[in-house]
């Protein structure tokens, strides 16, 4: 069974990050990513490379996953 921990590890170890949290059910996930290399990416760019620290997993083991993606100063500017 996919855990929330597990998803949290894989992005960790294949992407630099000042924030992350990742929650889920087992099967619907959410995500928090605060990253340098979201600077001038789109969404859909930023999804990408979050996606591909998950490799294969996305395709056979994860369900759904939904991400809030930032640059570390729109962190702050949320706050």
């Amino acid at each position: 069974m996919v855990t929330p921990e597990s998803i949290q590890l894989n992005i960790a170890q294949n992407m630099a990050t000042e924030h992350l949290t990742v929650v889920g059910d087992g099967r619907h996930f959410e995500a928090v990513v605060v990253s340098d290399a979201f600077a001038g990416k789109s969404r859909v760019q930023r999804h990408q490379l979050v996606y591909q620290t998950l490799g294969e997993r996305m395709r056979e083991e994860i369900h759904a996953l939904s991400m809030k993606t930032y640059t570390p100063q729109e962190w702050l500017d949320r706050k």
